[in-house]
């Protein structure tokens, strides 16, 4: 039961993952103003690494016998550069805790190496989060 609690909720972090991949790409196209520019370049350094989490995630859903999800949760437009930031550190903040959650219940379902795959993801996270807030002065 642990097993099948933990591949729904990684499949939940999946979809979040690609959230932030679609999030990202469309806030890099619509913000604009050269005082976000070395943001939106460290973003698309971001979509990359959400590209690989969601990769990561997808391997350990298949090898703990489950189904990759496919559903991408809708994204709220956003064109004003502040809130669609706000929009961006939001949703890296409730990933950081799903991933020490995550972490936490790989441990507990006796699952070091799942728990270890996803330590990366965890770490990348905090970074993204501490970008974030340090463009958005907070």
């Amino acid at each position: 039961m642990e097993q099948t609690k933990l591949i729904t909720s990684l499949n939940e972090d999946l979809e979040l993952e690609y959230r932030s991949i679609v999030q990202y790409v469309l806030h890099i196209s619509t913000v604009k103003g050269a005082e976000y520019q070395s943001t939106l370049d460290e973003l698309g350094i971001h979509v990359k690494q959400e590209l690989d989490h969601a990769l990561v995630l997808a391997r350990q859903i298949e090898f703990l016998g489950g189904t990759p999800s496919t559903r991408v949760p809708e994204v709220p437009p956003e064109v004003d550069p502040r809130r669609a930031l706000r929009q961006d550190l939001e949703l890296e903040e409730g990933q950081l805790q799903r991933y020490r959650d995550r972490v936490e219940q790989a441990t507990q379902a006796g699952l070091p190496d799942v728990a270890e795959s996803l330590a990366p993801l965890l770490q990348q996270t905090q970074e993204h989060v501490r970008d974030l807030r340090g463009a958005l002065g907070t």
